[in-house]
């Protein structure tokens, strides 16, 4: 029997993608998935399609992450329905690849409010009463682009290089309460994330073959909600890229060359 039969798991960005894969795989485990995200009807259609596999109802609530007012709105309300939120996974965030010089400062704040600030306001919205109660896990979705950031990136790679960075402090401050902090770090993911992030295209069909499945990273992500792990970084080759990246960045740079242009 699963360790999340009967626990509720929160999703931020589970309208599509990553996070309805991830509200879907918990549900067959016998967890219910708080819905959250800005489409409602995206929302009732992963509400749906979770209810008929699993005949587990979903609720779902419209909340704009980047909004701290709505943030803290919806989240009392969420937990005056439901009491307990045994898993957070800040999984809402987007990117645009375009070069720092010509990026709008209005898509620069954008990532930011999403990607860091709204993961930060979410996580301070549960984890008092995570702490009160003496157990909890907050599961982060950040990047590989946290580790290594390339050309068209360089904003998107420094939220999730915030992340990486608020996650790891969180960890520690909570290591002896009772709270996992768990960070996911995917390469490039077969899901619309590209709809905004590329739209020339050009990254997708350069990257394509390469690109993870969100079946694969659900799954993994899930039996890290199991078992708590302190970082899971996908695929394992990517993974030793990143780490030699950190012992050698000027020739890890160098090598890349052309790779890391593919933007």
């Amino acid at each position: 029997m699963s360790t999340l039969r009967n626990k509720v798991v929160l999703i931020t960005g589970a309208s599509g993608g990553l996070g309805a894969h991830l509200a879907m795989d918990v549900a067959k485990k016998g967890a219910t998935p708080i819905l959250t995200a800005r489409r409602e009807d995206q929302l009732k259609v992963v509400q749906e399609a979770i209810l008929k596999a699993t005949n587990i109802k979903a609720p779902y609530y419209i909340l704009d992450v980047s909004n701290t007012d709505s943030v803290e709105e919806v989240f009392s309300t969420i937990l005056s329905e439901h009491q307990n939120i045994h898993i957070l996974v800040n999984n809402a965030g987007y990117g645009i690849f375009e070069e720092f010089v010509d990026s709008p400062w209005k898509n620069i704040e954008g990532m930011f409010s999403t990607n860091v600030l709204g993961l930060m306001a979410c996580t301070r919205a549960v984890l008092p009463h995570m702490l009160q109660r003496g157990s909890g896990h907050i599961v982060n979705i950040a990047s590989q682009a946290g580790k290594i950031s390339t050309p068209k990136s360089s904003v998107y790679a420094a939220t999730k290089h915030a992340v990486l960075g608020f996650s790891n402090g969180l960890r520690l401050e909570v290591a002896h309460k009772g709270v996992d902090v768990t960070t996911i770090n995917p390469g490039p993911i077969a899901t619309n994330f590209f709809t905004l992030a590329d739209q020339s295209g050009n990254y997708v069909k350069n990257v394509q073959k390469l690109m993870l499945q969100p079946s694969h990273v659900s799954d993994k992500i899930v039996k890290a909600m199991e078992r708590p792990v302190r970082e899971i970084n996908l695929p394992w080759w990517m993974n030793v890229g990143s780490t030699m990246y950190q012992v050698m960045p000027k020739l890890i740079e160098t090598l890349g060359g052309k790779s890391f242009r593919q933007k």
